[in-house]
């Protein structure tokens, strides 16, 4: 018999941001990324991570992509009694096609941030809702509810025009313009004067 897990996922900056995710309990990390950022409309091109946290979402295990080649953190990371919401600096990694999910999921509401695009970074936060057993003929995993879209992004190909070069352009231009152009003989005549130097 198989059982799957039904995610809710939030984001923050877009209110009431939602989508409902259903994946088989055995199935991987690698497998949730793809629903996740197909789901969400990402282009899935950028590096990412999850985290699985506590019930106050300290993050507790680190969960990539790819191999980061840092094998050194494999202990239990610890808190800082004082703060709740301590990041952590050291986090025992993993990789997201070697990890299944059930090994990772120890609570019955477990909560898992999902960080996408390390130099552009969005943060989502998905909270188990419950297990289900898993229907004959449902191809898992699904995105079941989607409510809102992600705001569109300008490509990072397109230049914006800087008001600044507007306005070295119009200073150019009184340039051309101010200095030399409109200069005849009849003004240069005027400058005789200054021939009488030579009588020193």
């Amino acid at each position: 018999m198989q059982y799957i897990y039904k995610f809710r996922v939030y984001y923050d900056e877009v209110e009431d941001f939602s989508r409902d995710i259903e994946i088989l309990s055995s199935d991987n990390f690698e497998s949730f990324h793809h629903i996740l950022f197909s789901s969400i409309g990402l282009t899935g091109n950028e590096l990412s991570s999850f985290f699985v946290c506590d019930t106050k979402w300290n993050k507790q295990k680190e969960i990539t992509l790819i191999d980061m080649g840092d094998d050194s953190e494999t202990t239990e990371p610890e808190y800082d009694e004082e703060d709740d919401f301590g990041a952590k600096s050291h986090l025992p990694k993993f990789v997201m096609k070697e990890s299944v999910l059930k090994k990772f999921i120890s609570d019955p509401h477990q909560h898992i941030i999902y960080e996408y695009d390390f130099l552009n970074p969005k943060t989502f936060y998905i909270e188990l809702l419950k297990t289900l057993q898993a229907e004959d003929g449902v191809e898992y995993p699904r995105c079941t509810s989607s409510v809102k879209t992600l705001p569109k992004e300008t490509p990072k190909n397109i230049h914006l025009e800087d008001p600044l070069d507007e306005f070295l352009e119009e200073e150019d231009d009184d340039l051309d313009t101010g200095y030399g152009d409109g200069l005849d003989e009849e003004d240069y005549s005027n400058m005789d004067g200054f021939g009488d130097f030579n009588e020193f």
